[in-house]
């Protein structure tokens, strides 16, 4: 099919809800429009995977959804877009077809450098400055001796209050095999894990999973007191894991699994997991932009 003109105004990154009965959850597109036409989709969890099999008809798409391990008859994603809007709908070999609406990524380019306000400690008045992303889920977090600490599976812990742009000061205390991961805005997981020793990977330690690999792992080994500070303004985030800058002003694509919600412009939470099991966390401060 020829590139037109259409094609490129289908071109970008799109930030999506799907609705599934009477629940709702965010997906994020990139389209390349090529020619061929590719991109990326991000899943509810998980990391993004590359498309295949685009097929873009004026300003309307088509593509099976993809997966890590390839089905007969995957399901199959259809959209239309008009200017900066989408909406289509996801039809699955079985089951009831899932609606999708979204909305041109937000580039989230800010006009000028922040001025930074005062520093909070975010442990200082207790857990009940958190709550539990499911509310009816296990809770196995506490605070002790100015330690945040996970004893075993529990539902992930949220901040009651919301950030725009920030800086963030953490220290972590990842056990052998030990998986965490800190959600800035509840949308953009830094990954926490015990990788002491491996290569940089997007899915490991200091990583803006399936995003952002970084640019060399300083990680330390299981057990030992490691420490994160991460400046995120807009889009563009800057790690300093363990006193070495990893992430130097690189740009987030969009939302990474596991996100809250898709709404990238909006104020959001600094999530913890903790669905993987124990971590501890302690000294975890925060500068927000006026």
């Amino acid at each position: 099919m020829m590139f037109s003109a259409l094609q490129a105004g289908v071109a970008g990154r799109w930030d999506l809800t799907v609705t599934e009965g009477a629940s709702s959850y965010p997906m994020w597109l990139e389209i390349l429009a090529g020619p061929p036409a590719s991109g990326r989709l991000q899943l509810r969890t998980g990391h993004a995977l590359p498309l295949t099999e685009v097929v873009i008809d004026g300003n309307r798409v088509r593509f099976p959804m993809p997966s890590e391990e390839p089905a007969a008859n995957p399901a199959q994603f259809s959209f239309t877009i008009a200017g900066d809007s989408l909406s289509g709908e996801i039809t699955q070999s079985t089951g009831p077809k899932l609606r999708v609406s979204g909305a041109r990524a937000p580039s989230l380019e800010r006009a000028h450098a922040p001025e930074w306000g005062k520093t909070r400690d975010l442990l200082a008045d207790g857990i009940v400055t958190w709550r539990l992303e499911n509310p009816n889920g296990k809770n196995n977090w506490a605070i002790a001796n100015g330690e945040l600490m996970n004893s075993e599976r529990s539902s992930n812990l949220i901040t009651r209050d919301l950030f725009t742009d920030f800086k963030l000061h953490v220290e972590v205390n990842v056990p052998t095999g030990g998986n965490s991961g800190i959600y800035l805005r509840g949308r953009h997981e830094v990954q926490v894990e015990d990788s002491y020793g491996k290569q940089p990977w997007n899915r490991g330690m200091g990583g803006v999973y399936g995003q952002l690999t970084p640019l060399s792992n300083p990680a330390k080994q299981a057990g030992e007191w490691q420490t994160f500070d991460v400046t995120l303004v807009g889009r563009r985030i800057t790690i300093v894991l363990n006193g070495v800058t990893i992430h130097d002003n690189a740009e987030i694509p969009g939302t990474t699994g596991g996100a809250l919600d898709s709404r990238e412009a909006d104020p959001g939470p600094i999530m913890l997991q903790g669905d993987h099991g124990p971590i501890r966390y302690r000294n975890l401060r925060i500068t927000p932009a006026k």
